[in-house]
């Protein structure tokens, strides 16, 4: 029996993007937020699941959208549009949700949509420091530049590092 609505089905083209693990350290999960492409490292990507109910929780920072209960396991839930101070939008049938894995503990990225896996060699990603990031640590780890496009790679570790201190779920014991 099938319990998914359409709401929740993963977009067809998202389904076989965690499946190419040949050099796992050069591999990044690409996504759209409005036009920009972001990047992910693969490494701490476990799935990529379509919209399902959302559970909102009280006294939260505005770009955490509140929880879902997947499998079993409840998950905190970040609009990345919302933590990139950008405007918010209705989600569509192309919103999914990535779910990280950061020190055992899972987080869900809501974004835009998917893009691809891409290998992006490291002499291919020019430092954030080159922006004028200086020594701190920011949310842009780097430049990832292929071909002609370039895909900001974000440094997850930081980027979800206040939803782990505002979930107490997310925090590993």
């Amino acid at each position: 029996m099938n319990d998914m609505t359409k709401d929740q089905a993963v977009p067809a083209d998202a389904e076989n993007l965690l499946h190419d693990d040949d050099n796992i350290d050069n591999m990044y999960l690409t996504f759209a937020i409005g036009e920009e492409t972001y990047g992910v490292p693969i490494a701490v990507v476990t799935e990529i699941v379509g919209m399902q109910r959302i559970m909102t929780v009280p006294d939260v920072p505005r770009y955490i959208k509140g929880v879902i209960n997947l499998r079993g396991k409840v998950i905190p839930l970040m609009d990345v549009r919302l933590r990139f101070s950008l405007e918010e939008r209705a989600y569509d049938d192309r919103t999914v949700i990535i779910v990280l894995e950061l020190g055992g503990s899972p987080v869900g990225l809501i974004v835009d949509r998917v893009s691809e896996v891409l290998e992006i060699a490291e002499d291919h990603i020019d430092s954030a420091r080159s922006m004028g990031g200086g020594e701190s640590q920011g949310l842009v780890e780097g430049l990832g530049r292929v071909g002609e496009n370039v895909a900001i790679i974000l440094n997850s570790g930081m980027l979800v590092s206040d939803a782990e201190l505002s979930m107490p779920e997310a925090v590993s014991a």
